[in-house]
């Protein structure tokens, strides 16, 4: 009695580990358009995973250091494009927490705010700055294009510190020191 096993399940990572060599190879001109097309057709019903085998069994080995130079490269540009784009960014202007005894400052664009902005995308009255006991607490009042505490939107009360960035639509601003 031969004990003869079925063939092993096509997951869909091995399917999609079969159509990235595949697209690969048509990247390299290994394969013609037609012939990629036609295999991912058939990996896509492929049941298990020796048809997927199948499909790339003829195509040439990979040139790993080709492939591994190429990310190389690319990582090596996505770093200087964001050391670029942090040197460009405007230096943010400071914005000091209050140092006298009230307890409550509201920021918007209203002429009866504390702090008035005159920015479009900041809402007549915007956020609330409250001392909570040594601390500060900032609030956002149901303003339009939302308040950000280091690039988090607000969606309750959150405490502020020194050199935590906050922003009210899209005027940003620096915590430092209380005056």
């Amino acid at each position: 009695m031969s004990s003869t096993h079925p063939p092993v399940r096509a997951s869909d990572g091995d399917r999609d580990r079969a159509i990235n060599e595949l697209r690969d190879h048509a990247v390299d001109g290994q394969i013609s358009h037609d012939t990629f097309l036609g295999r991912v057709d058939r990996a896509l019903r492929a049941r298990s995973r020796g048809e997927l085998d199948d499909l790339v069994s003829d195509l040439p080995a990979k040139r790993g250091w080709r492939r591994r130079l190429t990310e190389a490269v690319s990582s090596v540009s996505d770093l200087t494009t964001r050391v670029e784009s942090a040197w460009r960014r405007p230096r943010l202007p400071r914005l000091a927490l209050p140092g006298d005894n009230r307890t409550r400052y509201v920021v918007g664009r209203g002429s009866e705010c504390d702090l008035v902005l005159t920015d479009l995308t900041v809402s007549r009255v915007h956020a609330e700055l409250r001392r909570d006991r040594e601390s500060w607490v900032l609030v956002d009042l149901g303003s339009l294009n939302g308040t950000r505490v280091n690039g988090w939107r607000l969606v309750g009360p959150a405490r502020v510190r020194i050199g935590d960035e906050i922003s009210f639509g899209e005027c940003a601003f620096l915590v430092s020191v209380p005056q």
